[in-house]
């Protein structure tokens, strides 16, 4: 049995880890932190929770994380970088939720999210963990870096199209939309019912922060740099994101076989039949992504639908499914969870 902890548990990202983790047969939560919520019991915050975890909060100090098998950094960005280095000390594996290890590039990371990196030296070591990708990687990581909600539905999208050679690099547009819980669990004006229920709009067309993970991302498969326009929408919806791909074809290729093909033996990517339309609610709840290719009557522009959980596959599910590849457990275990319909 594996001793899990997790760090931030009162966010949406660290509740939908708990209720996860909380049926996994080879998992034991043994920690969950909260400075402001220390000694209240986990189930009274989340009454979803009565019956299947029986701990209290507990802050970092007193919470014994250094006993545990691993422990999943549910922070904002800048905690998992200050903390890990004991962890790791003590033989503790670590898989951060947050942006810390995401970028290669530290300086780069500093540039986007506005801070000194606390330790640049384990950047090279965190492993990215996109285990459709890096699964191989994964297994033998002691520091994963979780892939953000964003850049798992665009990857996983233009993945195929990338590695068969089909497009141009250099024009990849990525339009994107996400429901209100990607902004996490807090008090903020745009996330109200009334500001956000009944709208629709763009943000960070300028630039996001998950600009440079999903070019990183794609530049490592491409073997070069790509040209990426991203611009993220927020919709009145709880839950989900749905990111349309366009890129022009270079050669001509039987696009629905090559999807068909790339993800044939992975257990999370469902790749739909010709001519449909993935929804986000056809996810919601589970770990899946489900893609749909399209070429618009039959011109030179391929477009991708590409549909996930983002607390699910885009964080928490994710995170599940790299801590099953580094334990050595099957990869779906814990995982198979039907999506909520409606």
């Amino acid at each position: 049995m594996v001793k899990v902890g997790i760090v931030g548990g009162t966010g949406y990202t660290g509740v939908e880890l708990l209720r996860l983790l909380a049926l996994h047969p080879h998992a034991r939560i043994t920690a969950v932190t909260s400075r402001k919520e220390a000694g209240m019991r986990v189930d009274a915050m989340y009454p979803s929770l009565r019956g299947y975890v029986d701990v209290a909060f507990s802050t970092p100090e007193t919470a014994a994380l250094h006993d545990c098998d691993v422990v999943f950094f549910a922070t904002p960005n800048g905690i998992a970088m200050g903390e890990a280095v004991a962890l790791l000390a003590a033989g503790v594996r670590v898989i951060d939720l947050a942006a810390d290890f995401r970028i290669s590039d530290v300086a780069e990371w500093e540039k986007w999210y506005g801070m000194t990196h606390a330790s640049p030296a384990l950047v090279s070591e965190a492993v990215y963990g996109l285990p459709e990708v890096n699964r191989e990687a994964i297994r033998h990581a002691r520091l994963v870096a979780n892939p953000g909600c964003y850049p798992t539905a665009v990857q996983l999208g233009f993945l195929p199209l990338i590695q068969s050679g089909a497009i141009e690099l250099d024009g990849l547009i990525a339009d994107c939309k996400s429901g209100v819980s990607g902004a996490g669990r807090k008090a903020e004006l745009g996330a109200l019912l009334a500001e956000a229920g009944d709208s629709f709009k763009a943000y960070g067309v300028a630039g996001h922060r998950h600009l440079p993970e999903i070019r990183q991302g794609l530049a490592r498969v491409a073997g070069q740099e790509v040209g990426l326009t991203f611009v993220p929408h927020l919709t009145p919806m709880i839950r989900g994101i749905h990111a349309t791909l366009y890129a022009r074809l270079s050669r001509d290729i039987d696009l629905q076989e090559m999807f068909e093909s790339r993800y044939a033996s992975e257990r999370f990517v469902d790749v739909l039949p010709a001519g449909t339309h993935p929804e986000t609610r056809s996810v919601r709840g589970s770990n899946q992504c489900r893609i749909a290719v399209h070429r618009p009557q039959g011109g030179e522009t391929v477009v991708v639908l590409s549909v996930i959980d983002n607390l699910v596959k885009g964080a928490a599910g994710q995170a599940v499914q790299n801590m099953n590849l580094m334990c050595g457990f099957a990869e779906n275990t814990g995982l198979d969870v039907v999506p909520l319909m409606p």
